[in-house]
């Protein structure tokens, strides 16, 4: 079985959230189930051009009714013993930022263009899609007569990739595919790659169901519930030999299960590092986007109450201006209780992860979620909306057998605020706090598991007659 994977971002080589993290692993450990894979992506203007050689090839879109060249890159070192190639154009990567480009549906489609060609041409069984940026694969595939099946895996819903006239008209994509694809005058590139993709998945059997209801949906539920039979919830992993406590050079001290008490030093660390008093009140952590989803908003609803608990508080990441605002403040009024960095940094948040008692995620939906995985590894303790992927790996301590962390349902300060105060509850409790933190360390979210998952699909997609 010969699988192409393409994705946008892929760690160590990009990476913006937890797509990269997928990408970066999952393909590896399909390679050790015998899977002959390689990855494809862009050659984003941050990649360290180092650690890449030309193959003197020259790909060029085939249907777009503009003609654009990419040079074709290869990883000099394979990624976990898979290629990872790499299309070049500078005009098309002109930021810093893997989503900054100044006309990403141009870049967008104009790769998928190409990429299609680059896959029938090395005759590839799967192509594995990733998110909107690579969703017109599929349709430009189907136009191409190629002989291979395609997976899109959905990792965020919400963002679609949908513009206007203009594209729809460049793409060079036939009319008998273009009411499909097309919203009004627009076309979505999300909506190429769920109409015209052989089978989809996402990453957590929760957010399947979510997403096929009016909620959830964004506008596609009745698509999705359409190929309901075509579509599975595959959860996440994480990679262990990345994310290791015993073993991660990031941390001030290396701990595991058996020697806990070093997490303590961690977290004094932290404090000190951070500015924040050093002593036993539990730390929570927060490593996100500040943005809506991730219920930055209930944070804002509850921040007096907030404040007045006996805790301390990290925020890590960069996002909404009103929510970085808030936190600067809620910083500024209690030096002593918040401590807020708008920046990403993959050191710090290793430290987080090593330091805080508490991991917080609040989301109003989260497709699957890794932090709180991290999170469990380290034996910070998840408190988490029930939603997507957190509903999938967080059972309420006292509540469910083996219980690892805590959580509530209703999306409402009240609720987040009730879910705070019974973590904190058990934190006073030394019994059922060393409980609840060997039960979280247990757990098995290695990748092993699930790429087992993706082989079966890919089985699966093999057997899909391909109609045009």
């Amino acid at each position: 079985m010969k699988v192409l994977y393409v994705s946008y971002e892929v760690y160590p080589l990009a990476k913006v959230g937890g797509l990269a993290d997928v990408a970066g692993a999952l393909p590896k450990y399909l390679r050790d189930l015998g899977v002959e894979i390689d990855i494809l992506m862009p050659f984003h203007k941050s990649v360290d051009k180092n650690v890449t050689s030309k193959t003197g090839s020259i790909l060029k879109t085939r249907f777009m009714k503009r003609e654009i060249s990419f040079e074709l890159y290869k990883k000099s070192r394979p990624l976990g013993n898979v290629d990872v190639f790499l299309l070049s154009n500078d005009e098309l990567m002109d930021s810093e930022e893997v989503y900054g480009a100044s006309d990403l549906g141009l870049q967008a489609m104009s790769f998928s263009d190409a990429a299609a060609g680059f896959a029938a041409d090395k005759g590839y069984d799967i192509v594995h899609l990733n998110d909107w940026h690579t969703g017109l694969m599929a349709v430009y595939l189907k136009q191409a007569n190629a002989n291979c099946r395609t997976v899109f895996s959905i990792h965020n819903l919400a963002y679609q990739g949908t513009y206007g006239r203009e594209y729809l008209q460049l793409s060079g994509i036939e009319s008998r595919y273009l009411d499909y694809i097309s919203e009004g005058s627009d076309i979505n590139f999300m909506k190429a790659g769920l109409v015209y993709s052989d089978k989809l998945s996402t990453v957590s059997p929760t957010y399947a169901h979510e997403i096929q209801t009016e909620e959830y949906g964004a506008g596609l539920e009745r698509i999705l519930s359409r190929r309901d039979r075509d579509l599975v919830g595959i959860l996440n992993g994480i990679d262990y030999s990345e994310y290791d406590p015993e073993k991660d050079p990031r941390l001030w001290v290396n701990y595991g299960l058996n020697s806990i008490e070093k997490k303590e030093i961690n977290k004094s660390n932290l404090q000190l590092l951070l500015g924040l008093p050093k002593n036993r009140v539990p730390l929570f952590g927060l490593i996100s986007r500040l943005v809506g989803q991730k219920g930055l908003d209930l944070i804002e609803e509850i921040r007096g109450e907030l404040v007045s608990l006996p805790m301390q508080l990290v925020v890590l990441g960069t996002g909404e201006k009103k929510y970085e605002e808030m936190l600067r403040d809620l910083q500024e009024d209690h030096p002593d209780k918040v401590a807020v960095k708008l920046t990403f940094d993959l050191d710090l948040a290793q430290k987080i992860y090593a330091g805080a008692d508490f991991f917080l995620m609040p989301s109003r939906y989260e497709p699957c979620g890794l932090g709180q995985m991290f999170a469990m590894r380290y034996g910070t303790v998840p408190v988490v909306r029930y939603t997507g992927g957190l509903a999938d790996t967080v059972k309420e301590y006292g509540l469910s057998d083996h219980g690892n962390g805590f959580g509530f349902v209703d999306y409402n300060g009240e609720s987040l605020l009730e879910a705070l105060k019974k973590a904190l509850g058990v934190f006073d409790h030394d019994v059922f706090w060393r409980e609840v933190v060997s039960n979280a360390m247990k757990e098995d979210f290695s990748w092993e598991a699930s790429a087992k998952n993706y082989l079966s699909l890919y089985k699966q997609t093999l057997e899909v007659k391909r109609n045009a």
